[in-house]
């Protein structure tokens, strides 16, 4: 089946490059496209597209205003095309707190790997976009925050997190129900160099946590979250008795750098089953191999629940391989995490 894409944004050579890449593979096509949020109002209605790609800098309605909108009265998937900026970084994090399926990094003359490889990245986005569930999304209330207590877990306790399509909103939620004196977490979500650092920062102001960014060498402490920078591999290691981070840029792993099956393999050969693990919203199986050697060393798993993962493709494949101990909506991830925390407390 064909998918169906409107493309937004106000200057014409972008729009050209956009529908250019989408239909490389004829399993896209681009059915129409608006130079500002005026226009794609009406071209919505008219063309009934599956996707919409939406730029946020345009002419008589910024694109964020017009996408809260959107998600409010007829909620489709959108991925967001964004400027590699400070302040672009920002905007797409707020784009996708509104309901923004994804985002990609606006193609320039430098671009990293060319245009095939922003075209094929696009295309990829697009196909993830059209396969999610945005109005079930949009319709879900969000449970009541829950009182979390960790202060049981043990000295040496770990937790990781893996994610991708629809994992800021998700990891958002886990975090901001963890306590200040949970043990160290670190992440690992699928997010190009450019937009981690705001992402930690976003998080850090939403939490009780102090989250950052990993650096290399990193001693990984209590109440604090880490999150893997975009474009390296996010490893644990013990040294001198002390868990610490460790960044490389080798190649990538399952498709992606930072992957989450590095992290969960590290996590399991330095930290065993002292670590506890959660693998998010996301299209393909990263991660799921990672967490089945967490499981296997004896740490605690869990999956995200087909209900309340915007993408239901990286926690179905752990679920599938036994690499989850159980499934849980999101809103209740973090309750179990601590308990399976005061768990090992209570077996040391």
């Amino acid at each position: 089946m064909t998918i169906k894409v409107l493309v937004v944004d106000d200057s014409a050579l972008i729009r050209e490059v956009l529908a250019r890449m989408l239909t490389r593979d004829g399993d896209i096509t681009v059915v129409g496209t608006a130079t500002d949020p005026i226009e794609a109002r009406e071209k919505i209605k008219q063309l009934n597209p599956d996707v919409v790609t939406l730029d946020i800098e345009m002419p008589n309605m910024n694109g964020l205003d017009f996408l809260e909108k959107l998600m409010r009265l007829r909620p489709m998937p959108v991925v967001m095309v964004s400027t590699l900026t400070k302040k672009g970084a920002s905007e797409t994090l707020l784009a996708l707190e509104l309901g923004a399926v994804d985002f990609v990094a606006k193609p320039s003359a430098e671009f990293a790997g060319g245009l095939d490889a922003f075209g094929a990245g696009l295309r990829d986005k697009i196909r993830d976009a059209a396969r999610t569930d945005v109005r079930g999304a949009a319709v879900r209330i969000e449970a009541p925050k829950v009182a979390v207590k960790t202060a049981a877990a043990p000295e040496g306790a770990l937790i990781a997190i893996g994610a991708s399509t629809g994992g800021v909103e998700a990891i958002r939620t886990v975090l901001t129900n963890m306590p200040a004196d949970c043990p160290p977490i670190v992440i690992a979500q699928h997010m190009p160099a450019g937009f981690t650092g705001r992402f930690a920062a976003r998080l850090d102001e939403l939490c009780a946590l102090k989250v950052t960014e990993a650096e290399d060498r990193q001693p990984l402490e209590r109440g604090h979250a880490y999150v893997a920078r975009g474009d390296y591999h996010l490893r644990v290691e013990r040294s001198s008795g002390q868990l610490k981070a460790r960044l490389s840029q080798d190649e990538l792993a399952s498709g992606h750098r930072p992957s989450v099956d590095v992290l969960f393999e590290s996590v399991a050969k330095a930290v065993g089953s002292m670590a506890v693990g959660a693998i998010l919203t996301g299209m393909g199986r990263d991660g799921a191999r990672g967490l089945k050697l967490m499981r296997d060393a004896g740490a605690y798993t869990v999956g995200q629940s087909q209900a309340s993962a915007l993408v239901y493709g990286m926690p179905r494949v752990a679920f599938e391989e036994g690499a989850v101990v159980e499934q849980a909506p999101v809103e209740l991830i973090a309750g179990k995490l601590a308990n399976a925390l005061v768990r090992l407390r209570s077996a040391a």
